[in-house]
Formats: C-alpha cells, structure tokens, sequence
C-alpha cells in the first residue's frame, strides 16, 4: 500500500517548514503569516486530494511547495483588496544572471507571470515551482520532472531570464 498524505506529511514536515520560513522571508516585515499556518495550510490543501499517487519524496515536496504557493498568492490578493497598494514581497530568483540585489515583486503579479509562462512554456513553469517554490536541488528536480540535470539546469536559467523580462515589464490592466 502506497503512503497518503499523512503518513508522508510527519516525514517532510521540518523540510516544508524552512522552505516555508524562506518564503516569508521575503515578504514585508509586518507579514502575519507565520511559517506554521503557511505549512497547515498546504497540508489541508494537500489532505482534500483525492487518492495521490506521491511517486517519491521529491514529488511530494514539489505538491506540496506549489499548494504554499497558492496559499501565499491567494493570502496577498486577499490583502491587496483589503489594502489596495500593499501586499509586495521582496523576490530574489538565486543564480540570477542579473544584480544580487532582491527585487520587490508582489506575490499576485508573479503569479499572473507563472499562469503566463504555464501558458507559453509549461515545462518552464514547472521548473521554477519546483525550484524556486519548492525549493528543490537540481538533482531532486530533475527527479521529480522526470528530466535530466543538465535539463533542469538549462531551462531554470531560461525561465528566470524570462521571469525577470516579464517582470520588469509593467502590468497592463484588464
């Protein structure tokens, strides 16, 4: 029989909470997300899933890293329409080409550029979820995507030159 999520849950639970410590890092100083509500957050998303078929460790982190990001992407809409205007976190890409410097994104125009990319390139996407949100290594993401490293680490290079093109650019409005 294969593990659920609660029996794969207790064995990451240390792994998921300092990914989820890093990710709000980067968010302002008055942030009122902690790491562990982010962390049981993702774990009930990933508890309403019906039947998962975690392939491997890597597989898992890498669910469970996306069902964070939905978390703090839905958590910075829901203050942006509190307070319009508020709500930016600090994002800095690692091994970026460009300045060291950390850049101040807001988490729901990264995720209107990660649908973009999803769209144009979904292999793309998959590799900065998995390594920028999932904060998996090359090796543990090539695992999980089922590519080679040299895969992983061609297309992170190429999706994070995307990323900061598109980023840079300014949103239009709807």
């Amino acid at each position: 029989m294969q593990p659920g999520t609660d029996q794969l849950f207790p064995l990451v639970y240390d792994e998921l909470k300092r990914l989820a410590r890093r990710y709000l890092r980067r968010e302002r100083s008055s942030h009122t997300l902690q790491p562990t509500a982010l962390v049981n957050e993702a774990y009930i998303q990933l508890s309403s899933l019906k039947s998962p078929q975690w392939q491997s460790r890597s597989h898992f982190l890498g669910v469970a890293a996306l069902a964070m990001r939905r978390v703090l992407t839905d958590y910075a809409r829901d203050r942006r329409t509190a307070k319009r205007g508020q709500g930016h976190l600090t994002i800095s890409l690692e091994d970026s080409p460009l300045p060291a410097d950390p850049v101040v994104w807001d988490y729901d125009d990264l995720d209107v550029a990660l649908s973009k990319l999803e769209t144009e390139a979904p292999a793309l996407c998959r590799i900065v979820e998995t390594r920028f949100f999932g904060g998996l290594s090359i090796e543990e993401a090539a695992d999980f995507l089922q590519v080679s490293p040299a895969t992983v680490k061609r297309q992170w290079a190429l999706a994070r030159a995307w990323l900061f093109r598109e980023m840079a650019e300014p949103r239009k409005s709807s």
